[in-house]
C-alpha cells in the first residue's frame, strides 16, 4: 500500500459547488507524482556497464518493485533469477532535480539486447509503451500461451473482486487520483494490492514484488491466478499478464480490441466491466464457471417433418 510519500497534503484549492453558496477555500490532498530513473547494471565482473533504461512518472512507494517489474514485463531482463542486486542510487550531480534512481544489477554473464528495447527517455505514467522505438518491441515472441487447463473460477468470485480491491485503496479514498491492481488466488482471496498514479505502474509493482518476494497482502504465498485492474484493460495490461504467465485478467472497465486479440492468441481469460451484478468474458471463457438457472427453459424441439 502507498506510504506517506504517496499523498501530498495541504494543497489549497477553491471549491465552487454551484449551489448558490459561493466559492470556498479549502485544503485538499493530492496523489503524488514524481519521476524515477531506472538504471541497469550488466556485464562481466570488472567491466560492468550501466545504462539508463528510462524515466517513469510514478507515485513514490515500492520503487524497487516498480523497477524490477518494469524490466521483467518489458522483457529487458529474462527472469528474476538474473538479478544480483537492487538498490537506490545517489545522483552524480548533487544539483539534479531528479534524485530518485533505482539501479538493478544483473549477475555476471547475463546478456541483454538493449537495442531491441530502445525507448524514448521519458516513459509516461499513463502509458508504459509510449515512445517505443519500433513495432518489433511490441510483440510477444518467446512468451508461451497459457496451458489449456485450470484454474476454473466461479462467477461469484469474479463478481466480488472489485469490492475486495476497494478495501485496499486507501490512497484513492484520500485523493481520488490513484489507480489500483491486485493479485488473487483461484478462490478469490487477495494476495496483494498496489496503487499508483499510473495504471501500468500498479501491475509492474505487483510483478516486481512477486519476483522479489515482497508481496505483503493477506495471502502473500498463494499462487496468483487473477490480475484485477481498477480501470480499463488495454493492450499493455494484457501484455504484462502474458509475460508474467497469469491466466486471468479482470478489469472494472472495458478492454481494447488489441487486448482481446492478444488474450485470444495466448489463451488468457479476459473479463471486462466486472462488478457485483455483471461482467463480460472476451476470451478463454472456459476458465469461468457460470451457474445455469435450474428453471431455465428447455431448448425448443425441432419442428416435425
Amino acid at each position: 500500500m502507498p506510504g506517506p510519500e504517496s499523498v501530498r497534503s495541504r494543497v489549497q484549492r477553491v471549491r465552487a459547488d454551484g449551489d448558490g453558496r459561493g466559492a470556498e477555500i479549502v485544503w485538499d490532498r493530492l496523489a503524488a507524482e514524481e519521476p524515477m530513473e531506472i538504471r541497469l547494471g550488466f556485464g562481466p565482473s570488472g567491466r560492468r556497464a550501466v545504462r539508463t533504461i528510462g524515466i517513469t512518472m510514478r507515485t513514490p512507494g515500492h520503487d524497487p518493485e516498480l523497477a524490477v517489474g518494469f524490466l521483467l514485463n518489458e522483457r529487458v531482463i529474462p527472469s528474476a533469477d538474473a538479478i544480483d542486486e537492487v538498490a537506490r542510487e545517489e545522483p552524480e550531480d548533487a544539483g539534479r532535480s531528479l534524485d530518485r534512481i533505482i539501479r538493478v544489477d544483473l549477475k555476471p554473464g547475463i546478456e541483454v539486447d538493449l537495442d531491441r528495447f530502445a525507448r524514448n527517455v521519458l516513459t509516461n505514467s499513463s502509458c508504459g509503451v509510449c515512445g517505443t522505438a519500433t513495432l518489433r518491441a511490441l510483440n510477444l515472441d518467446g512468451c508461451r500461451p497459457n496451458p489449456g487447463h485450470g484454474p476454473v473460477i466461479e462467477a461469484e468470485t469474479i463478481h466480488g473482486l472489485p469490492a475486495l480491491l476497494r478495501d485496499h485503496q486507501r490512497g484513492f479514498v484520500e485523493t481520488g487520483g490513484l489507480h489500483a491492481a491486485a493479485l488473487f488466488d483461484p478462490d478469490g482471496s487477495l494476495i496483494a494490492a498496489r496503487e499508483d498514479i499510473g495504471r501500468h505502474n500498479t501491475v509492474d509493482k505487483l510483478i516486481g514484488a512477486r519476483a522479489l518476494g515482497t508481496l505483503d497482502g493477506p495471502h502473500p504465498d498463494a499462487e496468483p491466478a487473477i490480475l484485477l485492474v481498477s480501470g480499463r484493460a488495454g493492450f499493455e495490461i494484457v501484455q504484462k499478464a502474458v509475460t508474467a504467465a497469469l491466466p486471468i485478467v479482470a478489469a472494472v472497465g472495458a478492454p481494447s480490441s488489441l487486448a482481446v486479440e492478444v488474450a485470444e492468441a495466448f489463451g488468457l481469460t479476459l473479463c471486462g466491466f466486472v462488478g457485483p451484478r455483471r461482467f463480460n468474458v472476451y476470451s478463454a471463457p472456459w476458465r469461468v464457471r457460470v451457474p445455469v438457472e435450474a428453471d431455465a427453459p428447455a431448448p425448443a424441439a425441432d419442428p416435425a417433418p
